[in-house]
């Protein structure tokens, strides 16, 4: 079984639904049966490569409200973070293009390290507020998880992966995704949002299901 999930690596929400995957995943006996994809997503590819902006008053104009607002939304989504054991300092964060991390991560998917180098990637930018919008911060990420520095270099300079990343948001419209987290199993059933891991584990179960059908033999003559 697949489950697809399409993301971006500046989405707080993204972090919380990995986790409430993860335990949804815990929970599900199967789990061994379960391979987990990470699709490519940007929250705002509209923002030029190279440049960053404090996200607090950005997400403030962009809504419409005082950065007061925005910092009481913030620390809500800090509470629920912190429910799955995750460690957010939204307000002092800083947004950017991820382009080129979305590039990094499906180089490291050829090398078996995509689950590893997400896991890195959401963890430094939200828990260590380290930057993920550059080749010289990526490099760091992708070293730690063993890919070699000079390949990592190569690819996101020649762009080899710019067409698969665009091909994953493609899909996520195709799909009928407007935000992320957004998770597909078996390309059959969709989750919208950061559910919480009892709807996601039923999700799960609902899709196995219907690919193991159950078989009734007849009843043994008495």
């Amino acid at each position: 079984m697949q489950v697809e999930v399409w993301s971006d690596v500046v989405c707080p929400w993204c972090f919380i639904g990995k986790r409430r995957l993860e335990t949804a995943l815990a929970e599900f006996p199967h789990r061994d049966r379960v391979e987990v994809v990470w699709r490519s997503f940007q929250l705002d590819p509209s923002v030029p490569e190279g440049e960053t902006h404090s996200t607090l008053p950005a997400l403030a104009r962009r809504y419409g409200a005082s950065e007061e607002q925005m910092r009481q939304n913030m620390t809500q989504v800090e509470q629920l973070a912190a429910a799955e054991g995750l460690e957010y300092h939204l307000a002092d964060g800083v947004s950017g293009n991820t382009l080129l991390a979305h590039e990094l991560l499906h180089l490291a998917a050829e090398h078996g390290k995509r689950n590893e180098l997400k896991e890195l990637l959401l963890h430094g930018y939200f828990e260590e507020g380290r930057p993920v919008f550059d080749v010289e911060s990526l490099v760091p990420f992708a070293v730690q998880v063993g890919l070699d520095e000079a390949e990592v270099r190569a690819a996101l300079a020649d762009r080899r992966y710019l067409a698969a990343v665009r091909q994953d948001a493609a899909t996520a419209q195709a799909l009928g995704a407007t935000g992320v987290p957004f998770f597909v199993v078996d390309r059959k059933y969709g989750a919208a949002g950061a559910q919480p891991a009892d709807l996601l584990l039923q999700v799960l179960e609902r899709a196995w299901a219907d690919a193991h059908p159950l078989t009734t033999v007849p009843a043994a003559e008495r």
